[in-house]
């Protein structure tokens, strides 16, 4: 496999409460000439997850929603959630990648509008939960999860009043979303749930090699960059993956020290 599997336990369930496997995966950035991220987003089956979390980025090109169909087609029959970021619903744009690491300064320029909405019904037609702007409960292994979640955060198309609130009565809360922007993380910390799950930062896309790992240069939104990939937890808030991701723009498909990845996250029970 040309990826980085990335796997972690969370201890958020119940005692007694049989593991989960969650696949989660983000940042495809589809296109149909990349055949080999095509061929690796097929052999995800074979980890044999319990529930398939994506958060966002599907899409590089406008011809790429049956790509990405095609691609996920047996993770499609598992139980699975998702939501959108800004690349599924605008094409790239060719663009300095120097830009990255200044300032964001929350200035967006759109390049053609994506099919999006076709992505919606396909993905929900084959039974997964679109989270962008709702709340929903399902129950995996006899653990009854709920879940919520944002619109992306990085077009400010985020609006977390819409899911605010305590969980109604469930064994596990998670939050997905795509840019872990603070005001999302602080909100659903506030609310208390149990995990996080969110992409967009590509692991830092170009991370500095040092001495004992490699640090990122920059996470595109306010999250620290120690916390731009992987699983972090702080004391008294939310556990949270950031997916490294698999793709990148097709206008800047240089990865330094931050290969393409997808995370299995086992939920165990609490110790």
């Amino acid at each position: 496999m040309s990826y980085k599997l990335r796997q972690a336990e969370v201890p958020i369930l119940p005692l007694g409460h049989a593991p989960i496997r969650v696949l989660h995966f983000s940042d495809l950035h589809l296109t149909p000439k990349r055949t080999r991220e095509i061929a690796d987003i097929k052999s995800f089956i074979s980890l044999k997850p319990d529930l398939v979390i994506s958060t966002g980025d599907f899409l590089a090109h406008m011809g790429a929603v049956p790509v990405a169909i095609d691609a996920l087609d047996e993770l499609l029959d598992i139980p699975g959630l998702f939501v959108f970021g800004s690349n599924d619903y605008y094409a790239p744009r060719v663009k300095n990648p120097l830009k990255y690491l200044l300032p964001n300064h929350g200035k967006r320029i759109h390049g053609a509008e994506l099919p999006w909405r076709e992505l919606d019904r396909s993905l929900q037609n084959r039974g997964w939960k679109n989270l962008n702007t709702s709340r929903t409960k399902l129950t995996i292994n006899g653990t009854l999860i709920e879940a919520r979640g944002t619109d992306d955060a990085h077009l400010e198309l985020d609006d977390y009043s819409t899911v605010a609130g305590k969980p109604d009565t469930c064994d596990i809360a998670i939050g997905v979303t795509h840019a872990p922007y603070l005001r999302v993380l602080d909100a659903m910390s506030v609310d208390k749930l149990d995990a996080i799950f969110a992409g967009h930062t590509h692991g830092g896309q170009v991370r500095l090699p040092l001495p004992g790992g490699s640090r990122a240069l920059t996470t595109n939104c306010d999250l620290p960059h120690w916390r731009a990939r992987g699983l972090t937890k702080i004391e008294g808030e939310p556990y949270l993956n950031v997916s490294a991701g698999m793709g990148t723009s097709p206008f800047a498909r240089i990865r330094v020290a931050s290969p393409p990845e997808v995370s299995l996250i086992t939920l165990t029970s609490m110790r």
